[in-house]
Order: C-alpha cells, then structure tokens, then sequence
C-alpha cells in the first residue's frame, strides 16, 4: 500500500532540512515501496519485521524490536500514524517512558475494532491532517489536546514546456487542442469513479474532451473494481475517450498535460494530497463538497459540487470544458492556494514547535521516532 501517509512520511524525509533541530528516525513493520524511499532520502530507517494481528508471536516479536531501538536510542518522543500502529505500538512506547503522539490520517468512527483497541492507550498529542479528521479524533480520544497540521506538499521542480506538454499527449494518443480531464486516485470505489464515468456520459454531445483515469489497483478486489469501471465506460458509450492509464510514476508530467483535474469522491476524503498537486499544477479542481476537500477548494481555484448528483458534476464540467478563460483563471490561483495550506516550511516548523511541545527534552539536535507502518 502507497498513499497519502506513505507520501507525507517521504516528504517530511526529503525536507528535514528545514527542520535542522529535529532528528527523524523511522520504523516499519515491512519493506516494500517507502522503506526503500526513506532509504534512497538518507534517513535512518528500523525495520521491525513483519506482522500481523492475527499471528501473535509476530506481534510480540515486533514489539521486542520496538524496545530493543528505544532503549539503544535516547528518543525524546514517538509518533505512531493510525490507529493500527498506534494499538500494535502506543504501549511498547508508554512503557519505555517516552512521550508519545498520534497522527491521525483518517475519518475515526471509534467502532473499529482497531480504534477501539487504539483508545485503550491515550497519547499526549493528536496530530490531525484536516480539520475534518479533528473533528472525528472525540470518537477515539475524548480528553486529549488535538492539533490540525496540513501536509506538506513539495510544488513541481519547474514548469513543464509546451514540448513536454505535447510529447505528453502524443505518448497518450491524445489531440494536443484536446480538454483533458484527469483523476489520479487509488482504485477504491469512494474515490468517486464510478459517478465520474456517468458524469461524462451525459457530456457525449460535447465535442474536443478526453478523460485519463491514472491509478491501478494495489489490492486483490480492487483488480476486479479496476475492470468493472472499464466495462462501465464503454457500456455507456464513452470508451474511446476515456483513457485508463494504470499506476504511473510521472504524475506531475499527466497533471502539467492536462486541464482539469476531477475527483468526485463519494465519501470524504480525509484532507486530500492529490488536490493540492493539483492546484500546484494549475488544474481547476473539481470535487465534491464533503470531507477535507471543503478546507481546500474555494470559489477561487474550483468548483464544489452535492455528492452523488451526477448532473450536477456534468454541468460544472461542461462548464469549464466550453470556457477557457475559466479554466485559466482559476488554475491561475491554484499554486498559491496550495501553498497558503502545504507549504512545506511553513507546516513542517508548525510541526517542530508541536512536537517540541511535548518532548521529553527541548528538540534541539534531538531524536524524534517516526513509528509507522509500510
């Protein structure tokens, strides 16, 4: 699984200059994707070993590792992100007597048998990704402090050229006078696919649009979810001009090709990275007026729409497709929208002083435990 934790955790890896005071470490249960990123960034990365709740004897083996590392290193606090972590982890930590933090990426319910046993180890600060998820943190943890810190988002190194741009769409069979509309999400059915398809079947009389669908599937069921959607384009007549472009590693290169980015999330996105890439990419946005989404998309980079009202969203998308001036104005005011939230200097020292606030010692050329799970 790679998402908008594991991209936080990279981001975080790749600026800790910008936190000079703070000596970041990072633990994880499996090595795949972000223990080789982390590695590749230079940071010190613990590999616990793998786990699974329901094999006991892994669980008490990574919590061994996990005390074996707190007590070779002076860590002044730790952090665990979820609540899997947080109930497999937050008692090794307490027990070693270290301040710990929980950084929550998700909407909390507290019904979850995971949230349930989570809340059975309080933490002395909660970390939240949106003001959204904060609101949801009660449900886990009733009595403690809760602080909001947006992620840090790294804008694009430059501008893609108008070469760049065509070469893009070449390689992608697409017109280069065409309206791309794109979508880049995991294959999960509340990323709001599905009403996206049926949104463009009702903008089959508008000539000139082509969508690319960007994202593959990284669980089992979502093979089948990934199919069934490409069936769905083509049982409703708009297969040749939707694109399914599977897992993608140029990201920035698709969303600088491209014209509007939309994601019509049928639940709530907890804060939602893949917005901000692209606003920084000068996409207008549109989404859905729920979740995290609400704190990022104004009147002045996009345009909100009722969940679940596929006419709606085919109106506001035909709208953009037929006026450039409005794509172009509201893109305008995408990159600093982005970084009036993500700016990675200025989250990353709101960070630093939260986390300050409740180490065990003042975070001057100190150790902060990045405790996760990847």
């Amino acid at each position: 699984m790679y998402g908008g934790v594991e991209t936080l955790l990279t981001t975080l890896a790749l600026h800790r200059d910008l936190a000079p005071d703070m000596d970041a470490h990072f633990a994880l249960c499996f090595e795949q994707r972000l223990s080789a990123e982390l590695t590749a960034s230079g940071v010190p990365v613990h590999l616990l070993g793998n786990v699974r709740i329901s094999r006991l004897l892994t669980v008490v083996r990574t919590r061994r590792a996990l005390t074996k590392l707190l007590r070779c290193i002076p860590f002044d606090l730790a952090i665990c992100h979820s609540a899997w972590s947080q109930a497999l982890f937050g008692p090794t930590v307490r027990a070693a007597e270290i301040p710990l933090v929980f950084w929550l990426h998700g909407e909390a319910n507290g019904r979850h048998w995971l949230e349930r046993w989570a809340g059975k180890t309080p933490p002395d600060l909660a970390l939240c990704n949106s003001k959204f998820t904060a609101q949801t943190l009660p449900n886990i943890y009733p009595h403690v402090r809760t602080e909001v810190v947006y992620c840090p988002v790294t804008p694009p190194e430059r501008g893609e050229s108008s070469a760049d741009r065509a070469a893009t769409r070449a390689e992608l069979q697409t017109p280069e006078n065409a309206v791309v509309i794109i979508q880049v999400s995991r294959m999960e059915s509340w990323k709001g696919h599905a009403l996206h398809l049926e949104a463009l079947s009702l903008l089959k009389d508008l000539p000139g649009w082509v969508c690319w669908q960007v994202g593959g599937a990284q669980k089992p069921g979502e093979l089948e979810y990934f199919a069934e959607l490409k069936k769905t384009a083509i049982r409703l007549g708009i297969g040749d001009r939707v694109h399914f472009l599977g897992q993608r590693s140029d990201v920035p290169k698709l969303l600088a090709a491209a014209n509007i980015h939309c994601q019509p999330n049928s639940g709530p996105e907890p804060f939602g990275i893949a917005f901000i890439e692209a606003l920084h990419a000068r996409l207008p946005v549109v989404t859905t007026a729920i979740g995290g989404a609400c704190e990022i998309v104004d009147e002045s980079c996009g345009l909100l729409v009722p969940p679940g009202d596929a006419e709606a969203l085919a109106a506001s998308l035909r709208r953009l497709i037929e006026d450039e001036n409005l794509r172009r104005s509201l893109g305008a005011s995408g990159p600093l929208r982005a970084q009036e939230l993500c700016d990675p200097a200025t989250q990353i020292e709101r960070l630093g002083r939260l986390l300050a606030s409740v180490a065990r010692r003042p975070i001057v050329n100190s150790n902060v435990q990045q405790e996760v799970t990847g």
